[in-house]
């Protein structure tokens, strides 16, 4: 059996504690032991104390309850938990609390701890400790210098603090603190206690800057600086921009570097020194070690690029600057490291020698011979950079290549002064080459001072003849570019001129830069020629036959007679005089048989008639008036219905064989009578087309003739009258006419119609009967039947 029971109980003894439910109903002799103090005792079945319990003297008893049965003696035990009270006051551990805060401490970071303990049960609220700050002595700089955490008492410095410490205006602060338990309840039980804090001073500052020579030898690690936490148990560690394991720190604060430095890679390091409780919180603000690399003449001076171009004219003067070349070097600009020197030690062709020259210090390459002329066309120099002097000095080289560039000074000069006489017939194709011709240049060939432009100064007037140029011979060719006539200049006396594209330096052109030549032209007999090579010729239709309707022209370079002709005229309605051109009808032209007309006019040489010319000529026939417009279409089928129907018209076509001038729109009009106007209605559609419908809502059935008047848009128009039969009908509801027909001349009547049926049945029945009479005679002992056959046949009787 396991019960709690309070303690400090203040009530009436003996306290009954229990009943005790497992005993048997038969039980006998019970007793209870295992209380040394005498507390307990057992009453019919209850369990009591005699006195109170107190929990923190003894928090549990462990009792043994014995009985008797009539078999045998038996026991169980009984667990009696002492359930605790809040009934002691938390007290400090220690009497006299001190501690010391570092100046440059973090705010929130403990520099101390303040303890306290409780008697009460350790898990329950009753032991639940909190700690406050009542109070700060002095109140300087601030009143709030100074935090503790409620539930582990540690004490640090505030934010105001932490920022304001200072050990000359205040060396010890008396704090007074309270602890409570239950959690700080306002029933709690509560201590008081004093906290003495001495202010302390610090070592933790930045160290003094270091400066390293690069590429030290070693041996690595090597210590470089040293700082130091002068407060509680710290940890370091090192940040900043520099590859991993370059620097680190030992726990004591030494820093060491473990490779050697390279001035050129990184010429500094500013090391972050960060400095932490062994959880891993900053105690204080990093400090910083700056670490500066000394240099070493451990770079040589290199050339942006290794081979340079650059080009002199051959007449450069003595001096003349040709190419600057510059070299870097990496080493500490603040050194003589840097300072480079620069030297010409090769030349290719050597020959000949001292042609170039290389500044010492500023790497200005210039000409040093007093002239280019006649020397290489392209040379490579050698230069060397060189840093400071001493015997670890550093080099590198580069080539330049000087290209001697050439300048015109020597003019194109003509072979000959005169070319030719060349014949060209008049006749010749244009693109034809009369002749060829070369002006040397001595200047170095390819350049633009041996490349000669070639100009026609004069006899060209015309621009008969072109120049071709051959750019890579300088060869010029005098092409024909325009077709030649004899007739009109048989000569040309050409002046030709040659000249660099680039100005002469020296000297300037004279008569050897220029040359004649002359050019004949061939006569040769040539083909009449036709002034035009379309005609187009408009004509009236019905114009009297004879008439000249246009003149051809025509004439021959050589003053030889022309003959003309026709061809393609196949109805032989036209006619050309031999000689005269003049083109003239034959006979009256009518438009609406055909509207134009095309032939070809031959020309043919007089006196050899293998040379002939050929135009065309298109004669247009102008449209006349001559045509009265017409009725187009059978009408005699259609209808319209009686009463009038709504939309229901009768579409008249007409046609007019004039042109659209004359044709034009055709206009319908009704006979001015009164009686046609108020029965019908014209409504025109289109410019051929007119609706013809009822003006009235009803007309009697009936053939009508409608009066109607067609004209055409001519001024004065032509016009046809028409008499147009239209049936008027009624109409049943699909739109069929329901005219009844009239009877036909010779045709029989009703009447006659009806005798001749009345008598045709009449002798139809007479032979019917001599039939069946016949038939009863020749059966007389049958009864008549009624059959399938019989019945139908009497029925129709």
């Amino acid at each position: 059996v396991k019960i709690g029971v309070p303690e400090n109980y203040d009530g009436i003894f003996p306290w009954y504690l229990t009943k005790l439910l497992n005993l048997p109903p038969n039980h006998t002799d019970l007793v209870v032991t295992g209380d040394d103090e005498g507390i307990f005792g057992v009453d019919s079945q209850f369990l009591y104390a005699l006195k109170p319990l107190d929990r923190e003297k003894q928090p549990s008893y462990s009792l043994q309850v014995s009985f008797r049965t009539p078999v045998s003696r038996q026991s169980f035990t009984v667990e009696v938990c002492v359930i605790d009270k809040n009934d002691n006051v938390p007290t400090f551990i220690r009497e006299s609390m001190r501690g010391s805060v570092q100046l440059g401490l973090l705010k929130g970071i403990p520099f101390m701890q303040v303890e306290a303990l409780d008697r009460d049960e350790r898990s329950s609220v009753n032991a639940e400790l909190r700690f406050s700050l009542l109070e700060q002595m002095p109140r300087i700089p601030s009143s709030q210098m100074f935090s503790i955490d409620s539930i582990t008492g540690e004490v640090s410095l505030t934010e105001e603090g932490a920022s304001t410490l200072d050990p000359e205006m205040c060396g010890r602060y008396k704090l007074s603190v309270m602890v409570k338990d239950m959690a700080g309840k306002a029933n709690a039980f509560f201590t008081t206690g004093i906290v003495i804090v001495e202010v302390t001073g610090n070592t933790w500052a930045s160290p003094d800057p270091v400066r390293f020579q690069e590429n030290f030898p070693g041996p690595y690690p090597i210590p470089i600086s040293q700082v130091k936490w002068s407060g509680s148990q710290a940890e370091y560690n090192l940040e900043g921009e520099f590859p991993e394991m370059l620097f680190t720190i030992s726990r004591e604060g030494v820093i060491y570097l473990n490779a050697p430095l390279d001035r050129e890679t990184q010429d500094q390091f500013l090391i972050s020194i960060v400095v932490e409780r062994p959880d891993g919180r900053a105690i204080a603000k990093p400090v910083e070690l700056r670490v500066m690399v000394g240099d070493a003449n451990d770079n040589r001076p290199t050339f942006p690029q290794a081979q340079y171009h650059t080009v002199v004219k051959e007449l450069a003067a003595r001096g003349t600057e040709i190419l600057t070349v510059q070299a870097a070097d990496n080493d500490d600009p603040k050194t003589d490291n840097v300072r480079i020197f620069y030297r010409l030690v090769g030349q290719i062709p050597e020959s000949p020698r001292a042609l170039f020259r290389v500044d010492r210090d500023s790497g200005v390459i210039s000409v040093q011979a007093d002239s280019m002329e006649g020397t290489a066309p392209q040379y490579t120099l050698t230069i060397t950079a060189e840093d400071a002097k001493g015997d670890f000095s550093l080099n590198s080289s580069c080539t330049v290549v000087v290209t001697v560039q050439d300048e015109n000074n020597n003019p194109p000069v003509f072979s000959q002064h005169e070319y030719g006489p060349f014949h060209i017939p008049e006749n010749a194709p244009v693109g034809t080459t009369v002749t060829a011709v070369l002006a040397g240049d001595a200047d170095v060939r390819g350049g633009d001072s041996w490349q000669v432009n070639y100009h026609l100064e004069s006899g060209n007037e015309e621009e008969a003849f072109t120049l071709v140029t051959d750019k890579q011979t300088n060869e010029v060719a005098l092409v024909l570019s325009k077709v030649l006539d004899f007739e009109r200049e048989s000569e040309y006396i050409l002046v030709l001129s040659a000249q660099n594209p680039v100005a002469l330096v020296r000297g300037r052109y004279g008569p050897a830069s220029t040359a004649t030549v002359s050019i004949y032209v061939d006569d040769l007999n040539e083909g009449p020629i036709l002034s035009q090579s379309h005609y187009e010729v408009t004509v009236r239709e019905g114009e009297e036959p004879g008439r000249v309707i246009a003149t051809i022209r025509g004439y021959d370079p050589d003053s030889h007679p022309i003959r003309y002709s026709l061809q393609g005229d196949t109805k032989k309605y036209f006619s050309i005089g031999k000689y005269s051109g003049e083109l003239k009808t034959v006979q009256a032209l009518d438009r609406e048989e055909n509207s134009t007309y095309t032939m070809e006019v031959i020309a043919v040489d007089g006196r050899n008639s293998s040379l002939s010319a050929s135009t065309l000529v298109t004669v247009q026939i102008l449209d006349v008036n001559d045509n009265s417009p017409v009725l187009v279409g059978d009408y005699s089928w259609k209808y319209l219905c009686t009463p009038r129907w709504e939309d229901q018209a009768l579409v008249l076509a007409s046609r007019d064989s004039d042109g659209p001038q004359h044709g034009g729109r055709l206009n319908f009009s009704l006979r001015s009578d009164a009686t046609v106007r108020h029965n019908w209605k014209l409504t025109p559609i289109n410019d051929t087309h007119t609706n013809l419908s009822l003006n009235v809502p009803y007309l009697a059935p009936e053939v009508y003739t409608v009066p109607f008047t067609i004209s055409d848009s001519s001024s004065p128009p032509r016009s046809t009258f028409i008499n147009l039969p239209v049936t008027v009908c009624p109409c049943n509801v699909r739109g069929n006419c329901k005219m009844p027909v009239k009877q036909l001349q010779g045709m029989p009547t009703i009447q006659s119609a009806v005798g001749i049926l009345l008598g045709t049945f009449t002798v139809i029945g007479t032979i019917l009967v001599v039939v069946f009479v016949r038939l009863s005679y020749q059966n007389p002992n049958e009864s008549v039947k009624s059959n399938q056959e019989t019945v139908p046949l009497k029925i129709a009787i």
